[in-house]
């Protein structure tokens, strides 16, 4: 039996993604009892997390005094290592390295530093929700450039429309998102280049979310750090990461930036002191340095878990009526279109919630008819999903 296949009751510790399922003021309302509800939603795991980090956690409790706390050596080594061990990213210091209570934290600051109210920013359509509410919040415009699929029926950039809307619109920023949330694209080199290649020759700076870089579903596919492509990419780019998707501490916030800019740095540095906001969480730097000097083993086994989620539900939606779904490279998401199905977007998520099956509606996230479904959770309760899917989806 794996670590995974564990069910851990969270109604009691007021988990959003299951909260909110019986809050009927809520969207991811469900009128069935909480004990048969299969919250696949919002982008955490229903898994314990490593050992190591919960070792971390108990070890710094144990020292009396929670205060104030900068980035100390260990953290930062911990942090150098997971990148050369993960993904071949040799020579991160302590300079390099900027600490953010959260990856949207991380986001805003560049956009206040980067651009004005009223500029336009760069992202993929479709494209995370908190992406589009932090452009939205401080007064910038965001320019949809369209993912679509190729003769494989792999998503792609569209190269040509992205620059030609960096040229119509003065876009000063792009936020580029790698491995990207909602489809699950883990991006090639080449791809990555082209991305640097045009932000360099506009201008543009850019910003790398790459919080879910360890989910490399796919054995096949590996995660490449966007800094990592060349020499200019080193020069105008931010990358954002955390532990709290890999090893499931979302609630203890904390992320972290790397840029080799010494000015980019500064300006980021300064502008997430300004607000106060930014000051290290003592306890998350601790769970982030459990997690990343032990938890190498945890993520090993985590992935081909996670994949026979993914096969078993992109299985049962190809033998259903209307829907297109693929196995994703990287995340735990899947992006399935509903388009064919024979209902509009409001009855399916009207159907889902009558059974309990809580996704996310894709509208929010640039997907008109699409579902996005978080498979990070035990097995038995995928297969469950997909037999009360049954009878909202007919089979073909």
């Amino acid at each position: 039996m794996s670590r995974f296949d564990k069910k851990i009751d969270r109604w009691a510790t007021g988990a959003t993604k299951w909260a909110m399922t019986k809050d009927p003021s809520s969207p991811m309302y469900t009128p069935v009892p909480k004990e048969d509800v299969i919250p696949m939603w919002v982008a955490d795991m229903d898994f314990e997390t490593a050992p190591s980090v919960i070792e971390a956690l108990k070890e710094r409790i144990e020292h009396p005094i929670l205060g104030y706390s900068v980035l100390n050596e260990r953290y930062v080594a911990a942090i150098a290592s997971w990148q050369e061990k993960r993904y071949g990213t040799e020579g991160v210091k302590a300079e390099h390295i900027l600490y953010q209570n959260s990856v949207l934290g991380g986001v805003c600051s560049a956009i206040s530093v980067y651009t004005q109210p009223g500029d336009w920013i760069l992202t993929s359509q479709a494209t995370y929700v908190g992406f589009q509410g932090s452009i939205k919040n401080l007064g910038r415009n965001i320019a949809f450039s369209p993912l679509t699929k190729d003769e494989n029926g792999v998503y792609r950039m569209d190269f040509e429309d992205m620059e030609k809307q960096i040229v119509e619109k003065n876009i000063p920023m792009m936020i580029f998102c790698s491995p990207h949330n909602p489809t699950g694209r883990v991006w090639e080199k080449w791809e990555i280049e082209k991305v640097v290649e045009l932000c360099d020759k506009y201008n543009v700076f850019l910003y790398s979310d790459e919080i879910w870089a360890d989910f490399m579903t796919d054995p096949a596919s590996k995660h490449i750090p966007t800094q990592s492509v060349n020499d200019t990419a080193k020069r105008i780019c931010i990358a954002s990461y955390a532990p709290s998707k890999t090893f499931n501490l979302a609630g203890l916030i904390g992320s972290y930036t790397i840029c080799y800019n010494p000015v980019i740095n500064a300006r980021i540095k300064r502008q997430g002191e300004s607000t106060h906001y930014n000051n290290a969480n003592v306890l998350s730097l601790a769970a982030c340095t459990g997690a990343y000097e032990g938890g190498a083993e945890y993520v090993d086994e985590l992935m081909p878990y996670l994949r026979k989620n993914q096969e078993y539900m992109v299985n049962f939606f190809n033998t259903r009526k209307g829907i297109s779904c693929y196995l994703p490279q990287g995340t735990y998401l899947l992006w399935v279109d509903v388009a064919e199905c024979g209902m509009d977007m409001d009855t399916v998520m009207k159907k889902l919630a009558e059974i309990g099956v809580i996704v996310n509606d894709g509208r929010p996230f640039q997907g008109p008819t699409h579902l996005r479904i978080n498979v990070a959770c035990p097995y038995d309760s995928v297969v469950e999903a997909c037999r009360r899917m049954e009878t909202v989806f007919p089979a073909k």
